[in-house]
């Protein structure tokens, strides 16, 4: 299953991405609200995530700086409004910087990942993007890119034997 291909697509409005990671959905749900976040996401010559926080409930507040590459700190937070521990996260998402084809607009998504034979199959619907296709685009890109950070996360040692990284 590593390196089975990630697929992701745009209608102009909405992103849809997808993968299947070999790792069972408590061990990806993990990663994807916790500091661990900031091991996997992202890429020397791309950016990295830094200074993750999250308080994990309904109506709770995360965070993250962008750090690009070149060196830029660009924050950005939102609010969590589901959470079905391990198989769902629904979250807001906005940059408090500028973006290039989004500006600060405040966008949704939402993860599923669904149990499967040798793993998990992780799909993101991200949305909020009306008459912003550009960035819808670009959003689509990103989210293959970081759905293939996680893949070969989890399957190249980032399975750490039946250790949870629960710092929120």
């Amino acid at each position: 299953m590593h390196g089975s291909a990630v697929h992701s697509m745009t209608n102009g409005e909405t992103v849809t991405a997808s993968a299947d990671v070999r790792a069972p959905p408590e061990r990806i749900f993990d990663a994807l609200v916790t500091r661990e976040v900031e091991r996997w996401w992202g890429s020397a010559r791309t950016y990295r995530m830094t200074g993750w926080a999250a308080d994990l409930r309904v109506g709770g507040r995360w965070s993250v700086t962008v750090e690009t590459a070149a060196g830029r700190h660009l924050p950005a937070s939102g609010e969590f409004l589901e959470i079905e521990e391990p198989r769902r996260i629904v979250q807001t998402r906005r940059y408090d910087w500028d973006h290039p084809t989004l500006g600060r607009r405040e966008t949704k998504v939402a993860w599923l990942l669904e149990p499967i034979a040798g793993g998990t199959r992780v799909t993101i619907c991200h949305g909020g993007f009306a008459g912003l296709a550009a960035a819808a685009t670009k959003h689509a890109e990103g989210w293959a890119r970081v759905l293939g950070w996680l893949q070969a996360y989890l399957g190249t040692g980032g399975l750490v034997a039946a250790q949870s990284t629960k710092q929120r």
